[in-house]
């Protein structure tokens, strides 16, 4: 399961309608939301686990941070901590506020939701992508990952399926593409 559907299939669904209830946006645009926020945070993930100790620090943030109680209980993507979780996952995948500025500009213009709503759900969804990725790592594979990331198990296995988004086999060029277009704006 890769990680976008992880998310939209949480709690039967419930993690997607709790950030549609929360930003006063209907299911499909929330979803569409999601689905555009994921690739620029991932590519984060990617770029911080490629350097050194990097894999480690990721691995020790998922066993060690609760994120996937964001998943398991959908109505505490509404709460100020969560807010707050989501701002300091995002300092850790994007760098800089300017950054995820332009990531929620970008997932704006390509979802027709206003920029304003996209920077408030931004750390809400970061939580849940980290949800996601605890949820697959909790689930007997962090082992695995730390092992073996460069054999594709573990988190590089559940992170390729997601980023390759031209399916041609390797995320390197689609990852270049997402940090290209950032630098652009």
């Amino acid at each position: 399961m890769d990680i976008l559907q992880a998310i939209m299939g949480a709690a039967g669904g419930g993690a997607v309608k709790q950030v549609a209830d929360q930003f006063g946006l209907n299911q499909g645009q929330a979803s569409s939301a999601i689905e555009m926020l994921l690739p620029a945070l991932m590519g984060g993930v990617k770029n911080n686990v490629s350097q050194q100790g990097g894999m480690e620090s990721l691995l020790g943030a998922l066993m060690n941070g609760n994120h996937s109680r964001y998943l398991d209980n959908p109505e505490l993507l509404g709460r100020a901590d969560t807010v707050q979780d989501g701002n300091g996952i995002l300092g850790h995948l994007l760098g800089s506020k300017d950054v995820s500025r332009q990531v929620a500009s970008q997932a704006a213009a390509q979802t027709g939701i206003g920029a304003d709503i996209i920077k408030k759900m931004l750390p809400v969804v970061a939580t849940m992508a980290m949800g996601a990725l605890a949820k697959g790592q909790l689930g007997g594979q962090a082992q695995a990952a730390a092992a073996a990331p460069q054999a594709g198990q573990g988190l590089m296995g559940m992170l390729s399926p997601f980023l390759d988004s031209n399916r041609d086999g390797s995320i390197a060029d689609d990852v270049m593409g997402m940090v290209g277009k950032l630098l652009r704006r």
